[in-house]
């Protein structure tokens, strides 16, 4: 009964909701058939936009099946033209295959003489790629490849022209070799830039430009100022070259390779002594060089010292009044201040004025000896010390590469050179002041003797 009455409920909601909708309906419509014809008009507009979206759709369908038809078609054709092309192709290889022994019968003795041009310019090409009379006439190198290649080539064949040209490549590299030429070309500094220069060329051998020597480098294509020129005698000749115009003129060449010469290429791998002390000395090389330069002032200013003595000692045997001033005339001064002293007491005093002497005349003698024998053994340190580092440098990098080794094989080598420079000046300077002042204490000591051989004397006749 309960469940009745709910459902009774629903119904009753559900019609006030629908009578509710149509008194909605109502006031829009002037009428019940008006409300009629409204719906209709709705229907038939829904369908006729339905039609359309259908006839759209079909439309769209039936355009893209013809778009589907037209690739398959073109498909068909392309697979077809392929394999038309691919039967072509086959057959066109059979053809050149036929060509080409065709083409070699008919070459006969030609194929012989073709490997012996293909030969011969291979030959030339290095000749050409790092010649100085390509810097001169370029473009050689790439049309003797060019003649190498077709030379090989089973279907391409030299024509005479190009057999010519060889031939006449040929020659000028000859005549050209014995002439001093000059021309204008691409020079590259050794600041990185390129400039256009005048170019003095002696054959094969060496390029002159404004005083300089330069090198040629067939990858680059143009000439180059080497980054260390010869000495200054051989730039002079070598800018008289360029001055001239006739008539022979002194120059220096280098004979070595084709490339500018070998040797002058190679300088800036041979540094100077001033830079191989500079790089590769080290501290201990500046150390050995400066306790050198000390040694060898000091050992100057001693030997200048001494020569001042020894001329006013000489002055001092040459006079018969003894003066203050040199060590003899102290000497003496002692004898004569002793005038009735006993002989043994005048020789002990005489033995003292010189040895008051000796330190005066003796001074840094034991220094400069001391340096004498110090360099060479700061030079072995060097050496010790720089194979040290060559070892650890075998131990990271292996001794495969010699290179990574120079440097401490080259301090080691240094250090010990400068040592030895050192220490010989060292000790000539050492031997020569020395001389002179034992030469000078030899006369202080003949003087004595002879004073005391004089006093001897007087005590004996009395």
């Amino acid at each position: 009964m309960r469940t009745l009455i709910k459902i009774t409920g629903l119904t009753a909601a559900v019609c006030a909701l629908g009578l509710t909708s149509n008194l909605v309906l109502a006031q829009n419509a002037t009428s019940l058939s008006g409300l009629l014809d409204l719906v209709e008009n709705d229907r038939v507009s829904e369908s006729a936009e339905y039609r359309q979206r259908q006839q759209e759709f079909q439309s769209n369908a039936n355009r893209q099946q013809q778009i589907l038809d037209t690739t398959n078609e073109r498909i068909v054709e392309q697979e077809q033209e392929q394999s038309n092309l691919s039967d072509q192709f086959e057959a066109n290889e059979i053809i050149i295959r036929d060509k080409r022994d065709i083409l070699r019968d008919r070459r006969g003795d030609l194929n012989e003489l073709f490997g012996t041009l293909q030969g011969v310019a291979g030959d030339f090409l290095s000749t050409f790629d790092d010649s100085l009379i390509s810097a001169q006439f370029p473009g050689r190198s790439e049309f003797v490849e060019g003649f190498i290649e077709k030379a090989g080539s089973t279907i391409e064949q030299l024509n005479p022209e190009e057999i010519e040209r060889f031939w006449f490549y040929m020659q000028q590299e000859i005549v050209e070799s014995a002439r001093v030429a000059k021309f204008n070309a691409d020079v590259a500094l050794p600041t990185g830039e390129t400039v256009n220069r005048s170019v003095v060329r002696i054959g094969n051998f060496n390029a002159i430009s404004e005083g300089e020597y330069l090198s040629y480098d067939g990858d680059i294509g143009h000439l180059q100022v080497l980054p260390r020129q010869p000495d200054g005698g051989l730039l002079s000749a070598a800018a008289a070259l360029e001055n001239s115009s006739s008539g022979f003129t002194k120059v220096g060449i280098d004979p070595t390779g084709g490339v500018g010469g070998q040797v002058m290429a190679n300088l800036v791998n041979f540094p100077s002594v001033e830079e191989q002390v500079r790089n590769n000395s080290g501290t201990i090389g500046f150390i050995i060089i400066g306790v050198g330069i000390v040694g060898i002032l000091i050992g100057f200013l001693r030997l200048l010292i001494l020569s001042l003595v020894s001329i006013k000692v000489r002055s001092q045997l040459k006079s018969d009044k003894a003066s203050k001033n040199n060590p003899l005339g102290r000497v003496l001064l002692v004898a004569e201040s002793n005038p009735t002293a006993d002989t043994e007491t005048l020789e002990l005093k005489l033995g003292e004025a010189i040895l008051q002497e000796t330190p005066s005349l003796e001074s840094m003698l034991t220094l400069i000896k001391m340096i004498a024998t110090i360099a060479p053994l700061g030079g072995l340190l060097g050496t010790v010390t720089g194979m040290i580092t060559v070892f650890q440098q075998i131990t990271v990098y292996g001794a495969g590469d010699p290179t990574i080794m120079a440097g401490g094989i080259s301090s080691a080598l240094m250090t010990t050179v400068l040592g030895i420079v050192v220490a010989i000046p060292t000790i000539f300077m050492h031997t020569v002041v020395k001389s002179r002042a034992d030469n000078i204490i030899h006369i202080l000591e003949e003087q004595a003797t002879g004073m005391i051989a004089q006093k001897a004397e007087q005590s004996a006749a009395r």
